[in-house]
């Protein structure tokens, strides 16, 4: 399975490893969005983390240019409702990024509360100005939420790539530590954050949050 779910002391590890660049279609977003409903009911916190060197490469580009247009609006308008899912958890949610975050990948990355990322030569960014493709609004709204404001030039519309330390300073990660302490210092920041009360947890961060998951919910076909 590319997405699989295990529940330890109340916390759930969702873990995306296709053994390749963990690649995003319409049956990855539905399997991922049941998943992740499934370790809402199982656990007080979650973290979501990737495979050795890769978090996700985000959609397949491989699978885009044979879809068609109802396939692709299905694809930008699943997204949509992934990263409302995910930035609009009541349960704290960390990252657990253990690579490369691109595109899809990231916004993926975006949504979750706290991101921890690996040192090494990995890549994070928005590369869909280099892809000759509109960025959909739930893009644009994850951006503009998570990253440094100022940069968003930059990072959005220039398709800027960056690294993990560069990563922290733009906003896109909030802590790196080395590859092989990822996934532990991801899980022992949820069982931190599970020990807060719960309802308050998820009422705040609905009430900070909730004007950026209504633009996105509005959306159709990804704009």
């Amino acid at each position: 399975m590319s997405i699989s779910l295990a529940v330890t002391d109340d916390i759930a590890q969702i873990t995306l490893d296709d053994g390749r660049a963990n690649a995003i279609d319409p049956p990855w977003l539905d399997s991922f969005m049941e998943t992740f409903a499934e370790a809402e009911k199982a656990a007080t916190a979650i973290v979501i983390a990737g495979r050795d060197g890769i978090f996700s490469g985000g959609f397949n580009l491989k699978w885009m240019p044979t879809a068609s247009a109802e396939e692709l609006g299905y694809l930008l308008d699943t997204a949509g409702r992934l990263v409302c899912q995910v930035y609009g958890s009541e349960r704290p949610v960390v990252g657990a990024c253990t690579g490369h975050a691109i595109a899809m990948g990231q916004f993926l990355l975006l949504s979750c509360d706290t991101r921890i990322g690996a040192a090494g030569a990995f890549k994070f960014g928005a590369n869909e100005t280099l892809n000759g493709m509109n960025l959909p609004l739930f893009a644009q709204e994850i951006c503009k939420a998570r990253l440094d404001p100022t940069q968003l030039t930059k990072l959005v519309i220039q398709s800027y790539m960056y690294g993990p330390d560069e990563a922290v300073q733009l906003g896109a990660i909030d802590l790196v530590v080395e590859p092989e302490q990822v996934i532990a210092t991801a899980t022992s920041i949820a069982k931190q954050l599970a020990q807060l009360p719960g309802g308050a947890y998820g009422w705040n961060k609905k009430a900070m949050r909730q004007a950026t998951l209504d633009r996105i919910a509005a959306t159709k076909n990804g704009y």
